[in-house]
C-alpha cells in the first residue's frame, strides 16, 4: 500500500467508528504518511495486542473485511519509550470520526535500530534525511535505552546496528 491507498483505508474506517476515534500509526504505514515512497504491506498501530480496546478489536475487523493486514503493537513493551515521546505523536489528519497520528518519530527510529532488517535502514534514513529525526538526539535516545536492554529484550547487536545506520548516513 502507498500513502493514497492508505488514506483511503483511513477514510473507510473512521466512516465506521465512534466520534473521536484516534489511532497511532507506527511501521511503513506511519512512514508512508510522512511521504515514504516505500511501499507497505500492512497497518500497524500503537494498542494492547493482548486485550485489544474495542475500537482496535473493530479497526482489525474492519482490516480483514478491507482484505488488508492491520496489527496492534505494544510499543512501549517493546522498547523504552523516550522521554517526552507522546508530545511528539504527529497529526497527519481527521478521516471521518477517526483522527490519525503518526508515533514520536525517535520512538520509531529506536524500535527500527533495534530490529536492523534492511528494510528498517531504508526508513531511518529517510527519517533523518527527511528532519524527522536528528541522528545526535537519536543517539541520546539510544544511549538512554541501553540500560533497559535486557527489561525490554532489545537485540543484543543494537550497538552494531547503530553503526550500520552510521556507516550509511556517511
Amino acid at each position: 500500500m502507498d500513502n493514497r491507498e492508505i488514506k483511503t483505508v483511513l477514510q473507510k474506517i473512521g466512516e465506521r467508528v465512534p466520534a473521536g476515534s484516534r489511532l497511532i500509526l507506527v511501521g511503513g504505514s506511519a512512514l508512508a504518511l510522512l511521504g515514504n515512497m516505500r511501499p507497505t504491506i500492512d497497518i500497524d498501530f500503537v494498542g494492547d495486542d493482548i486485550r485489544p480496546s474495542k475500537l482496535h478489536q473493530n479497526i482489525l475487523k474492519m482490516a480483514e473485511e478491507f482484505g488488508i493486514y492491520a496489527d496492534v503493537v505494544p510499543l512501549e513493551r517493546f522498547i523504552p519509550l523516550p522521554k517526552g515521546s507522546e508530545k511528539r505523536d504527529i497529526h497527519i489528519g481527521q478521516f471521518g470520526n477517526l483522527d490519525v497520528y503518526v508515533a514520536d518519530p525517535y520512538s520509531i527510529a529506536l524500535s527500527k535500530v533495534d530490529r536492523g532488517a534492511d528494510t528498517d535502514y531504508d526508513d531511518l534514513l529517510f527519517l533523518v534525511q527527511n528532519g524527522h529525526v536528528e541522528i545526535g538526539k537519536l543517539e541520546t535516545v539510544l544511549q538512554a535505552a541501553l540500560p533497559h536492554v535486557r527489561e525490554f529484550d532489545l537485540e543484543p547487536d543494537i550497538l552494531a546496528h547503530w553503526q550500520e545506520l552510521k556507516n550509511r548516513l556517511k
